[in-house]
């Protein structure tokens, strides 16, 4: 499968952003999709996940009740809504996908096999 990120840019502190994966080469069901992120000299951190059912999502504590991820099967397109963004949200946002991961795995990035290019986020204070 191949993932293209798109939706990142500048946005004031409070403000809202909705980051785009499309999917081409298989149908988004068949995958585990997450988002995940990476701010100047940090390493990759785990953000939001879906299940491949679509039935359950998954979000790291920082992100909890302000971002959501949700997906839409007809466009093969994952969405991340991110909402009240703060200074520290500020990173380039990955998308993943992999076809074989338990849920307990959804949060490790190298257990993604595939990636998007990234898209920035910057959030101004």
């Amino acid at each position: 499968v191949q993932l293209q990120a798109s939706g990142g840019g500048l946005v004031q502190a409070g403000g809202s952003l909705r980051l785009s994966c499309a999917a081409s080469g298989r149908t988004l069901s068949s995958y585990v999709m997450g988002w995940f992120r990476q701010g100047l000299g940090n390493e990759r951190e785990f953000v939001a996940a879906i299940s491949r059912s679509g039935s359950s999502s998954y979000y790291s504590d920082s992100v909890k009740g302000r971002f959501t991820i949700s997906r839409d099967i007809a466009k093969n397109t994952v969405y991340l809504q991110m909402n009240s963004l703060k200074p520290e949200d500020t990173a380039v946002y990955y998308c993943g996908a992999d076809a074989r991961l338990i849920s307990s795995s959804y949060r490790i990035s190298s257990q993604y096999d595939y990636w998007g290019q990234g898209t920035q986020v910057t959030v101004s204070s």
